[in-house]
């Protein structure tokens, strides 16, 4: 007994300096620092009269698809974990760290509180070409509603904005525990993170993978399952209302009232990734390491009524079918995991 209380105090006293400096790297990062916040309207395009008075706001809906495209993959459900769940008794906290590349030099990332114009050599970038997350989550094992399931639950954080995404997923081992034979373990498991700390643009992401791991022991000591699987992605991006002129107040200069717009809905928009790893086991922690890799985005928005490519249109419209031009992606995550 004397024993089994030692036990769950070292586990009280492990997860509560976890969620302690998650909590306040989550902190600092919203109060203290902005430059990732979105500001939407820049991808709007105001249309004068002859008079060169403006009277209209139409949304490039092509870079609006392409961001969406780029930031469902930086908040997408995480990957880090083998095929093998954690048993039906077994549950795990875990802090990680990722950085995800984004095509900065691409106009729709003019998005960017920190954006600049282009320099006096006339480069166009839009900061640094990666972008940082934190992340932390809770995974527990179960037997129902079938044997070998499991349900996970967390939140990540754009470090340098306010935007946060909570995520759930729930992961069924097809196969696993075999771990004397040379068979790998087989898991299908979906997910769906929802982006809120932004009130320009909606974003939902659900996911499904499948993935295959192989449990190995090294030395009685530690536990390595090297794992590797598919991810298919899709982000469904929605606009709210958006102000392309927040300085001036509509109530003074009612003519402003047309400088506020949205982009039309687009269809779900799709990407795949594939991503490999390894889970290190020692006693009660976990290390986590994955690398992950988004094709380019090349999915299109069938818009009612037109067959004309967004690419071909002269004049500004948002009645066009436009395409994700998204570039390729790659997120390297790193876990750190309590295992109770």
């Amino acid at each position: 007994m004397r024993f089994m209380r030692r036990k769950r105090g070292r586990y009280k006293w492990c997860g509560s300096l976890m969620f302690a400096v998650v909590m306040s790297a989550t902190a600092i990062s919203i109060a203290h620092a902005d430059n990732n916040d979105l500001v939407v309207s820049r991808l709007g395009i105001v249309i004068n009269d002859d008079m060169g008075n403006p009277v209209d706001v139409v949304g490039d809906p092509v870079l609006f698809r392409s961001l969406a495209s780029e930031l469902g993959v930086i908040f997408a459900p995480r990957l880090v974990e083998p095929a093998d769940t954690l048993g039906f008794s077994g549950f795990q906290f875990a802090v990680d760290a990722a950085t995800t590349s984004i095509s900065s030099d691409q106009p729709y990332w003019r998005v960017l509180e920190s954006s600049t114009n282009p320099t006096a050599d006339g480069t166009i970038s839009h900061g640094a070409n990666s972008v940082s997350t934190i992340g932390v989550f809770v995974r527990k094992g179960m037997w129902l509603p079938l044997p070998s399931f499991e349900v996970g639950a967390g939140v990540i954080n754009l470090l340098g904005s306010s935007m946060l995404a909570p995520s759930v997923y729930a992961k069924f081992a097809l196969h696993e525990g075999y771990h004397k034979f040379p068979l790998p373990s087989v898991a299908i498991r979906g997910g769906v993170s929802r982006l809120m700390g932004t009130d320009q643009i909606d974003l939902t992401i659900p996911s499904i993978d499948l993935s295959m791991s192989k449990h190995f022991g090294i030395a009685g000591t530690f536990n390595v399952a090297p794992f590797i699987g598919w991810n298919w992605l899709v982000i469904i991006p929605r606009s709210e209302v958006i102000d392309k002129t927040p300085q001036i107040n509509a109530q003074e200069e009612p003519t402003d009232a047309a400088m506020n717009f949205t982009f039309a809905d687009q269809d779900a928009i799709i990407r795949n990734r594939l991503f490999f790893g390894a889970k290190i086991n020692y006693y009660l922690f976990t290390l986590g390491l994955e690398a992950n890799f988004a094709f380019a985005g090349s999915s299109t928005d069938d818009r009612g009524g037109t067959n004309v490519s967004c690419s071909e249109t002269t004049t500004p419209t948002s009645n066009c079918d436009a395409t994700d031009i998204a570039g390729s992606q790659q997120t390297y995550t790193g876990t750190l995991a309590i295992d109770f």
